[in-house]
């Protein structure tokens, strides 16, 4: 049986590459899976105050947080494309001044779309001086898939997605580096059903198999052509 140079060097590589592909996708997965633990424990601890002092976001991700302040409804931005239950929406977005100096954005909830004008806003209540905010503190209010860098005009309201740092520097206002994905009812008439941070474990397994299978269909076609070589 006469083996080519060529193919064979073909064969491994692609039998290397694919390998090499499966067990990184399955790292992937062990990471997820960690760091899925680590939200749960957080979520199952005590809450954590938000003050002036600055909170660096790797330290406060995915925890508990309770802050006390006065929501600024003049600096209210709207998230578009948000849907719930199949239905089409925005989700709310305002700066809260905290009590004794300070300010965080929170995501206050979802509010269905105004299906006769898209850019219409239905009504729903803001309270009125001091209120108390509980939620789960999040890099961001909530990430969609945009063209370009749309929808970060100065003084525009509705939005594709916002950044914590271009809308502090937009606006001047210091924001804490972290979002407050709010879940305590202030009754407003916003929906907090909020979904669960998507961890696509599966999917790294899923695409681990699919890598390794590939391995192993090239290792077949390698020995089934040498075979009939």
């Amino acid at each position: 049986m006469k083996i080519r140079f060529w193919p064979t060097v073909l064969i491994l590589i692609v039998v290397a590459v694919t390998v090499r592909l499966g067990f990184w996708q399955r790292d992937r997965a062990h990471q997820k899976e960690a760091l899925n633990a680590q939200i749960t424990a957080f979520e199952n601890a005590s809450s954590q105050r938000v003050s002036t002092a600055p909170m660096p976001l790797k330290s406060i991700e995915f925890h508990r947080v309770e802050a006390r302040g006065e929501f600024m409804p003049e600096r209210v931005v709207y998230l578009d494309n948000r849907s719930y239950n199949d239905q089409p929406g925005f989700y709310v977005v305002m700066p809260l001044k905290l009590e004794g100096g300070g300010y965080v954005l929170v995501n206050r909830g979802w509010l269905p779309r105004n299906l006769a004008d898209r850019t219409g806003i239905e009504k729903y209540e803001t309270p009125k001086g001091i209120v108390d905010v509980q939620g789960i503190a999040r890099a961001n209010a909530s990430q969609a898939f945009e063209l370009g860098y749309g929808g970060s005009a100065a003084h525009q309201q509705i939005r594709q997605n916002l950044d914590v740092a271009a809308y502090a520097q937009e606006t001047g206002i210091a924001f804490q580096p972290f979002v407050i994905q709010q879940t305590n009812d202030t009754g407003d008439k916003l929906v907090r059903d909020w979904p669960a941070p998507t961890m696509g474990v599966e999917r790294n397994y899923g695409y681990m198999l699919q890598w390794w299978g590939m391995a192993f269909a090239a290792i077949g076609f390698g020995l089934y052509a040498a075979h009939h070589a």
